[in-house]
Parts: C-alpha cells; sequence; structure tokens
C-alpha cells in the first residue's frame, strides 16, 4: 500500500467524518425545531380545549365561583374542578385574584379555592402521562374527528363540542412531535452526559422555577419532562432529581398570578403571596424529605408505577395534595402572613368587578357586569330617594348629593358600556353576544331612573322657589309610592342576579300596583283641585313628580323582564 493511497483513505475517513458531524448537527437543529413545533401544538391544544369547555360549560363554571362558600373542602373541590376544566393554575389564579379584586371573594376563600386549583392542573401531567400508552396513538385522531363534527354540524353545541374533541387530540399530536424530538436528542452523548452530570438539587430547582417562569405553564415543563424520561432520557442519576424540576414548576407558576396582581387592590395581592406561600412552603417541606432520602423515587413511585411518565405524573399530583391536607387546616395563618407582607392602607379603594382577567371567560366577565349593574341600580335609588325626600319636606338640601350620585352612575355607566364593548371583541357564543346586549339595555335603563331623580330635583327647586304648598295626605301617598318602587327595585335585583323567572309574577303586579297608584294620585288630586283644596300652581308638578315615579316603575320592570330569553 503506498503513501497516497493511505492519504486518500485517511481524507475519506475525514470526509466521512464531517458529512456525520453535518448530519448529526443537522438532525439536532430538526429536533430542537420539532420540540418548539410540538410545544406549539401543545399549547394550542390546550387553549382550544379550556376554551371550548368554558363556552360548553359557561353557565356551571359561573355558578361554581359564584358559590364559593366557608366550607374549606368546597373551595378545594371548586379550584380544582374549574383548573381541570380549564387546564391551567394560573388562570384560575388570576380569576381568583381578580375575584378578590373585585370583592366577590375574600381571602380565606381564595385560599381554598388556590389550593384546589394546584391539584387540578396536574390533570394535564396525566394526559401527558397517556403517551406511554398505545391510547395516545388514537388519541391524535381525535383532531381529525373533533375538526370534522365542528366542520358539518350546523348546532353551536355541537361545533364547540366537535372543538373540545379536536383540542384534546391536539394535546397529543403536540406530546408526540415532543416525544419524538427527544428520541433524537437521547442520541447526542453531549446533551444526555451534561443532563446525568445536572445532580445539584437547588440548581435543578432553579431551572424548573425559571422554564416554567418563562413559559408561565407549570403543565408545559411538566409535558416536556413526561416526553423526556418517556424518551428514556436520564437526569442525574434517575433517582430524585427529576422530582426538584417539579418543585421548582411549582414556584415558577406563581409568576402569572403576581404579574397580574400588580395595580390591584391589597387583598388581591395578598391573593397573589398565599399562592406563592403554598407552593414555596410546600417545596421546602418536601427538600426535607428528598435531600436526606436518596431512593425516595425509586423505593416509592418508580416501585408503584410502570411507566416513568405516569411516575411523574404521579408525584406531580401527590406533591399538591399532600400540601393541600397539611394547609388546609392553617388557612387563617396563611391569610394573616400574608397581610403582615402587604400592610393595610388607610385608603380604601372603590371596589370594581369590572376586571380585564375576566374578558377571557366571558362567563365569568359577564356575572361581573352583572353584579356592577346591580350597584348603579342601587345608586339609582338612592338617588332617587334622596330627591324624593328633598321633596316632601320641601327642602333642596339634598340637590348637591343628588348631582354628586348622578355624576358617578354617569361615569360607571360608560365603564361598563366600554368594558362590554372590549368584552364583544372577545370570541362569545350567541348566547353571551344576546347577554352583552341586553346588559347594554339595562345600563340605559338605569341611567334613566337617575335622569328621572334628577327631574324630582327640579320640581323640588321650582317648590321651593314658587313656596308650592302639598297637604300630609298627599306626602304620604308619595312615601307609599316611592316604598312599592323600592320592593320593585329589589324584586328585580333579585331577578337579575339569580335568573328567577318564577319573581317576574310579582314583578308584574307591583308594576301594576305602581301604574294604579299613579292613575288614582292623578285623580285624588283633579278632584281636590275641582273643590278648592289644591291650588292650580300645583297641578302640573304633582301629575309631572307621579308621572316620573310610575316611569321609574317601567324601567325596573324592563330590567326584570331582560332576564326572559336566557332564563
Amino acid at each position: 500500500m503506498t503513501f497516497d493511497n493511505v492519504q486518500n483513505d485517511v481524507y475519506c475517513l475525514y470526509f466521512k467524518y464531517i458529512q456525520r458531524r453535518k448530519t448529526i448537527k443537522v438532525n439536532y437543529f430538526y429536533s430542537i425545531m420539532e420540540l418548539i413545533a410540538g410545544l406549539g401544538v401543545f399549547f394550542l391544544g390546550v387553549k382550544m380545549l379550556s376554551d371550548n369547555v368554558e363556552k360548553l360549560a359557561n353557565e356551571n363554571i359561573r355558578a361554581l365561583f359564584n358559590k364559593t362558600s366557608k366550607n374549606k373542602l368546597a373551595g378545594v373541590g371548586i379550584g380544582t374542578l374549574v383548573t381541570a376544566l380549564i387546564q391551567s393554575s394560573s388562570m384560575t389564579t388570576v380569576l381568583v385574584v381578580g375575584f378578590v379584586n373585585a370583592g366577590i371573594m375574600n381571602l380565606y376563600q381564595a385560599t381554598t379555592v388556590i389550593m384546589g386549583a394546584n391539584i387540578g392542573t396536574t390533570i394535564t401531567a396525566h394526559i401527558a402521562a397517556l403517551q406511554s400508552f398505545s391510547i395516545s396513538k388514537i388519541a391524535m385522531s381525535l383532531a381529525g374527528i373533533g375538526m370534522i363534527v365542528s366542520l358539518f354540524s350546523k348546532k353551536e353545541n355541537v361545533k364547540v363540542t366537535g372543538n373540545l374533541i379536536a383540542g384534546l387530540g391536539i394535546i397529543f399530536v403536540g406530546l408526540q412531535l415532543m416525544s419524538d424530538s427527544m428520541s433524537v436528542i437521547k442520541q447526542s452523548e453531549t446533551v444526555t452526559n451534561l443532563l446525568i452530570s445536572i445532580r445539584n438539587p437547588f440548581l435543578l430547582f432553579f431551572i424548573g422555577i425559571c422554564i416554567t417562569a418563562v413559559l408561565q405553564s407549570s403543565s408545559a415543563v411538566t409535558s416536556i419532562l413526561i416526553s423526556m424520561v418517556s424518551a428514556g432520557i436520564v437526569i442525574g442519576n434517575g433517582g430524585n432529581e427529576i422530582l426538584y424540576i417539579i418543585l421548582g414548576t411549582n414556584i415558577g407558576t406563581c409568576v402569572t398570578a403576581l404579574l397580574s396582581s400588580i395595580g390591584t387592590s391589597i387583598n388581591a395581592r395578598r391573593a397573589a403571596i398565599i399562592h406563592l406561600m403554598f407552593n414555596v412552603f410546600g417545596s421546602i417541606m418536601f427538600f426535607i424529605i428528598l435531600l436526606p432520602w436518596k431512593s425516595f423515587m425509586s423505593m416509592t413511585f418508580a416501585r408503584w408505577f410502570e411507566y416513568p411518565s405516569m411516575q411523574v405524573a404521579m408525584f406531580h399530583s401527590f406533591f399538591n395534595i399532600v400540601c393541600t391536607l397539611l394547609f388546609l387546616p392553617f388557612t387563617k395563618y396563611f391569610v394573616k402572613f400574608s397581610k403582615m407582607i402587604i400592610k393595610d392602607k388607610k385608603t380604601i379603594p372603590e371596589v370594581s368587578y369590572l376586571e380585564k382577567r375576566f374578558l377571557h371567560t366571558p362567563s365569568v366577565a359577564i356575572s361581573g357586569v352583572v353584579n356592577e349593574n346591580i350597584i348603579i341600580m342601587d345608586m339609582a335609588m338612592n338617588s332617587l330617594g334622596i330627591a324624593l325626600d328633598s321633596f316632601i319636606r320641601k327642602n333642596d338640601s339634598g340637590t348637591e348629593k343628588v348631582y354628586e350620585l348622578n355624576e358617578k352612575i354617569e361615569k360607571k355607566s360608560k365603564d361598563i358600556t366600554n368594558y362590554l364593548i372590549q368584552l364583544s371583541s372577545v370570541s362569545l357564543s350567541t348566547e353571551d353576544e344576546t347577554e352583552v346586549s341586553k346588559l347594554h339595555s339595562n345600563i340605559g335603563d338605569i341611567v334613566r331612573v337617575a335622569e328621572l331623580a334628577d327631574n324630582i330635583i327640579k320640581y323640588t327647586k321650582r317648590e321651593v322657589r314658587e313656596d308650592l304648598k302639598f297637604s300630609e295626605t298627599v306626602k304620604e301617598n308619595l312615601t307609599d309610592m316611592y316604598g312599592k318602587i323600592k320592593e320593585l327595585a329589589e324584586v328585580s335585583k333579585r331577578v337579575l342576579l339569580k335568573k328567577d323567572i318564577y319573581s317576574l309574577i310579582t314583578v308584574d303586579k307591583l308594576e301594576d300596583g305602581i301604574d294604579e297608584m299613579r292613575k288614582e294620585l292623578i285623580a285624588d288630586h283633579i278632584t281636590r283641585l275641582n273643590s278648592g283644596e289644591c291650588r292650580a300652581e300645583n297641578s302640573s308638578v304633582f301629575i309631572n313628580l307621579v308621572s316620573n315615579l310610575e316611569r321609574v316603575g317601567d324601567h325596573l320592570t324592563y330590567i326584570a323582564h331582560s332576564i326572559e330569553n336566557n332564563a
């Protein structure tokens, strides 16, 4: 063999080595792109699933949050169920922060719901763990089945169900893409050696926090970890190391709620802090167990469950369930500690149900607008009461208070209208669109009540200016009429809040009674006018005043009847 032949062989080997290196680099690049694509598809599937579950369970989700009670287990159950439905503990906690900020929920209720949310979020990990079973291949077909159902159906509920099924299938498609990318990455000795070399618990914990904070989803990070272990990729020595990353994801997921609490009320910020404390205390507790017990994983979950993916998913659930059971009796201490961290301020911010955090959960946003309407409805009735009382006492000292209240009502009505416009820009179901339209109409009726109070102030000014005199009987009759209107307002509020269609009978009876009272009062006035008991200059003021009160009854009735088509 000549030197030239040897040289040629060396060149050929070197060329093949270079080509192989290039091929490996290209494969790694493609596998990373596949991982990113899989993560994107996974997020898309989760969003489709959660959005369509929310649409399908519209009223139920709203009812669940509206029924948060003092029962701790009920709060945990609500948090678990809602998070399992919308597939995001971060979103549930953001909603809870919004509820606390709006005054719908107190801190004790929020704490139990947050604990439940941490349990509910582990459902995604169990879905991801199914990729280890043959069922995952079948599950991917749901993406096509769901879309076919959605495309060819004319009924909205069936379309939504189809999209929901498609979302579930797309989740499995994303998981498969991530799993396939991991099988290529596993072939890299550099990557596998790097992962095996990372054994420091605190570094792994920090990695879990950072990645989750960036992705803003502990479910996504856990799903990536499950794809890694399913592909046979080992972190550390294959023991407790992966568990430290799971602990970190629980801290990282708090970032979304903390960011969401910026600029909110004190209690809303406390709710976000409680979410963080729950996960920090839980992580500390598990660190104390895992650090000395090096064989924890191999002696427990690795022994109980065959597939590594199920081991990771089960630990994720185990962590949150154990922390909830241990911390639930100490709810009040979580609240006290949060109050120590964030002190009370002297100024109390005005409560508003118009939370921007709710805009992507239309059912909850609509419920908030209804509550806001009740607030301005009470303000309008208060304004009307002050105006009528000023007329009866023949004293216009209440004028400024009525003007102040009406100005607030006008501002709030504009805020509600703008909020409803923003809500309309979100993808709404037909039912929600109808609800939004009716809420717009209700605002107009409430504002009209305030305007009628303003009219009565004008009559009071004329009464004082022209020294008009009305008998005690007239004043008593006006007081009785306002009493009926106030009763009608209370029933209308109940109808609006509870969708109580059966109370519409009471509404109609009260409204008919107010109409009859107007006729009687005007007839009695004309009788007194003819007999000379009343002065002629009183006539226009009295008749207009009574007519204005009767119109208040009409507007309250319109508000109550706005629920009819949705009951």
